[in-house]
C-alpha cells in the first residue's frame, strides 16, 4: 500500500509541475498553446488526486465518472488550443 501512495504522489506532484511550468512560461511570453497545455496538466493534476481519492481515500466511493470527465475537459482543452492555434 505504501508503493502505491508513493507512485499516486508522485505522480500529482509531475503533473502539477508541468502545469506550474506551462502557465509560467505562459505568463512570460504568452503564447496560446503554453496557455492551454498548462490548463490541460491543471486537469490531469485533478484527474491524479481523483485517482489517489478513489483507490485510497474514499474506496466506498466511485469517482470513475468524475476521473473520466476531468479527463475529457483536460484532453478537450488541449485540442481546442491545437486547433485554435493552427497547429
Amino acid at each position: 500500500m505504501t508503493l502505491a501512495v508513493a507512485l499516486y504522489l508522485i505522480t500529482i506532484l509531475v503533473t502539477l509541475c508541468c502545469a506550474v511550468l506551462l502557465l509560467r512560461a505562459w505568463a512570460r511570453v504568452r503564447r496560446g498553446l503554453l496557455l492551454w497545455s498548462g490548463l490541460c496538466f491543471v486537469g490531469l493534476t485533478i484527474d491524479s488526486f481523483l485517482v489517489l481519492a478513489d483507490m485510497l481515500l474514499f474506496p466506498s466511493l466511485d469517482l470513475y465518472h468524475w476521473r473520466l470527465a476531468s479527463v475529457a475537459v483536460s484532453v478537450s482543452l488541449l485540442v481546442f488550443g491545437m486547433i485554435w492555434e493552427r497547429i
